[in-house]
């Protein structure tokens, strides 16, 4: 059976029209009308594919390349097989991105799930709630009182959208999701399943056990926001947990009340941010990672995948481990460990 094509290419392109629009040399001017309208792998490749090869440890597939053009560093150039239209770009992988983007368009953004427009029938949206035209609200959603929704933006099926919410213009709301108690900028994705604005962990000691603190704080989501299925945003406890523009957070990742994250900074799958955070702009946080709460990580700093963070981190610095500290002394350790390991087992052998 033929697999299903999901994504069809908008176009075909030229790899001279490729050079152009990225900004790359294309080495050979001859290939410039080499034809466009896949993109693959460098290992995998194909007739009319576009592949990207960049950094060191890849140099090594360039003799090898099947496809009908590459994006690589200069000085990669001279190895591509003969018959290869050879572009060379400072950054080729965020070359290759951009003509991905231009080529599968749905596959940058996500689109309706059905072929309606507007609002469909089969959809709620109270009496008193504002739905721009151009918006599309697809069958099973709820659009609570007084919300409002851009032009533009999707509201896929079976999203619930609580009352007084604002939502901008160009977003995407996926299927399944529900947002209440919060204010969303313009151009922001919203995965399956995520979660946004339900209650802060907050609880304090009583005498009969655990008494619950009301959460009165809201979401505030700023523009260009994307957010991973099955993730959650607690809304704050009185203050708000905001999330700065430009900031990308993967699938399955918990950020809890009062948490205020800057501006383009990456936070990968299974992450954990615990209340009262703040995270300066720019900051990359590996898969895994958990940050106890009221900690401050200062602009610009890396932390490493799996790494347990128990004290603030100054800005840009690269920390790591568990308890994380900076990465230099945390790989210092990790080498007296392996060399006392060794000479225990060397040790243990001689007896």
């Amino acid at each position: 059976m033929t697999d299903p094509v999901f994504f069809a290419p908008s176009r075909r392109y030229t790899a001279g029209e490729v050079a152009n629009l990225t900004g790359s040399t294309l080495v050979d001017s001859a290939h410039s009308d080499v034809l466009i309208d896949a993109l693959a792998p460098a290992s995998e490749g194909g007739e009319r594919a576009l592949v990207f090869v960049d950094g060191s440890r890849n140099v090594a597939l360039m003799p090898s390349l099947r496809a009908a053009a590459v994006l690589c560093p200069a000085d990669f150039a001279a190895k591509a097989p003969a018959g290869i239209a050879v572009l060379t770009h400072p950054r080729p992988q965020q070359a290759f991105a951009y003509v991905g983007r231009l080529l599968f368009p749905t596959a940058a953004m996500p689109g309706p799930m059905t072929s309606e427009t507007g609002v469909s029938a089969r959809a709620y949206v109270d009496p008193s709630a504002h739905v721009e035209e151009g918006a599309i609200i697809e069958a099973g959603a709820v659009i609570g009182p007084r919300a409002s929704i851009g032009r533009g933006t999707v509201v896929a099926p079976n999203a619930v959208i609580g009352q007084s919410c604002q939502i901008g213009r160009d977003g995407y709301i996926g299927p399944g999701t529900s947002i209440q108690y919060a204010l969303i900028g313009n151009r922001v994705i919203i995965h399956g399943g995520a979660r946004i604005g339900q209650d802060g962990f907050g609880f304090v000691a009583g005498a009969k056990g655990p008494e619950r603190v009301p959460q009165i704080g809201r979401v505030i989501i700023q523009d260009d926001v994307e957010i991973g299925s099955n993730s959650t945003v607690d809304r704050g406890a009185m203050s708000d947990t905001i999330i700065g523009q430009g900031t990308k957070i993967d699938n399955l990742v918990q950020i809890a009340h009062n948490v205020r994250i800057g501006r383009n900074c990456i936070v990968a799958g299974l992450s954990g941010i615990s209340g009262s955070v703040i995270v300066g702009d720019n900051v990359t946080m590996g898969g895994g990672v958990g940050l106890a709460d009221h900690l401050t990580i200062g602009t610009g700093a890396k932390l490493a995948a799996r790494s347990g963070f128990m004290s603030n981190v100054p800005a840009g610095e690269i920390w790591g481990g568990y308890p994380a500290q900076p990465m230099a002394e945390a790989m210092r350790e990790i080498a007296a460990l392996r060399r006392l390991a060794r000479t225990r087992k060397q040790g243990d052998g001689n007896g």
